[in-house]
């Protein structure tokens, strides 16, 4: 498949892995920093930014074989990553299955699945059944606003991401991983990083204060100091 990167700086490997609906470009801060004393190579995920068209409806498990097969084409072996999000789903999955990074800096990383409440419960059942008789209102009432921007295709491929549970990856992690987390990320809560860290042995946390789930933007004088010292 088309591959879509910036590759800039010498040094150790660093890998940046973007969220859903972003692109590699959402990294610009980072890209700019990090390859004064790395060589960071920020990638395009299929379907996203500049890479090629999803062949089928991908889950988190096809984006990490995509991204091994990426890594191992471009000589990368072993690297440091930063993920956002998704990116960090992704993260989450290759290191569950071994030395696919040797450490990890996980932003607003996505991927737990909150606990399931009757309201939540009544609005699937309704989804589902006014789908029976009008799918294209189900979509446009029920379906969130990224889902909605979706093409079918990118749609069932969302639903299998979203709807997958990572505790038992993240429980399989043995290398070092820094999560840093807003404080006010409502799109993925502070809870969840909590469960994060009860998973993954040894592993720390970095909040951010007044940052929402973009912290890597909104604030990335500090986003990268914290992130650099851990590298380091």
């Amino acid at each position: 498949m088309k591959l879509s990167l910036v590759q800039r700086g010498e040094g150790r490997d660093l890998v940046l892995l973007h969220g859903y609906l972003s692109c590699k470009e959402s990294f610009a801060p980072q890209i700019a920093y990090f390859s004064r004393r790395f060589r960071v190579t920020a990638l395009d995920f299929p379907g996203f930014g500049g890479a090629g068209e999803l062949p089928g409806a991908w889950s988190v498990a096809d984006y990490a074989d995509w991204l091994q097969d990426a890594l191992a084409a471009l000589c990368i072996g072993q690297p440091y990553v930063l993920a956002h999000s998704f990116g960090g789903r992704v993260a989450v999955k290759c290191l569950s299955r071994g030395d696919a990074f040797s450490k990890a800096v996980l932003a607003g990383c996505a991927g737990i699945l909150p606990r399931r409440t009757l309201s939540y419960r009544v609005r699937v059942k309704t989804y589902r059944l006014v789908r029976r008789f009008a799918p294209a209102f189900a979509e446009r009432r029920f379906g969130s606003a990224e889902y909605r921007t979706l093409s079918p295709l990118m749609r069932e491929s969302y639903k299998r991401i979203v709807n997958e549970d990572l505790r038992a990856d993240a429980a399989k992690i043995a290398v070092p991983v820094l999560f840093i987390h807003g404080i006010c990320d409502r799109a993925v809560p502070p809870a969840s990083v909590r469960v994060y860290l009860s998973c993954v042995k040894g592993s720390r946390v970095f909040w951010m204060e007044d940052c929402g789930h973009f912290a890597h933007l909104e604030n990335p004088l500090a986003f990268n100091a914290a992130a650099e010292e851990f590298l380091q």
